[in-house]
């Protein structure tokens, strides 16, 4: 099983907070590096939460 199936695994049900921390963590990267890089940040972020199977509307 590979780190993103365990992932996955841990976060059913738990979207809602899984994605309030991925944005949490953007922000604080963004913050971090004055926004240098806010374009690969977000790319990054839209990465892990697809492969993490974290939805954009977390109330669907």
């Amino acid at each position: 099983m590979g780190i993103f199936d365990r992932a996955k695994e841990m976060l059913q049900g738990h979207g809602k907070q899984a994605k309030q921390a991925s944005d949490a963590a953007e922000q604080q990267v963004n913050q971090r590096t004055g926004n240098k890089y806010a374009k690969q940040v977000d790319q990054g972020q839209q990465q892990v939460e697809k492969q993490l199977g974290i939805d954009d509307d977390p109330n669907r």
